[in-house]
């Protein structure tokens, strides 16, 4: 069976320092009309509880890879991202 090469986006910093990540998933949710993107910092350690991030995103372009990524802000929709990471993860998980 062939590795699946994950995919991985760069992410500039406030300060201009970019950081590699690895896309762990996408998702779209009905309820916002919003697709999402959860990532995980490429460079950390074995030992190191792993920090899961999430945006809102949309793509630029159909043809282009570049994406526009958006904090979220409300409160009513970090809960239902992080209950699809939850549904996602189980998922995964299991199978």
């Amino acid at each position: 069976m062939a590795l699946e090469e994950k995919e991985r986006i760069i992410i500039p910093d406030e300060n201009g320092e970019e950081h590699l990540f690895e896309v762990l998933f996408t998702f779209d949710v009905d309820q916002t009309e919003h697709s999402y993107i959860a990532l995980i910092p490429v460079e950390r350690s074995e030992d190191e509880e792993v920090e899961v991030y999430a945006f809102r995103y949309e793509e630029k372009t159909k043809d282009d890879d570049d994406l526009s990524l958006f904090p979220i802000e409300s409160d009513e929709e970090w809960e239902m991202v992080e209950e699809t990471l939850h549904a996602l993860t189980d998922e995964e998980n299991e199978g």
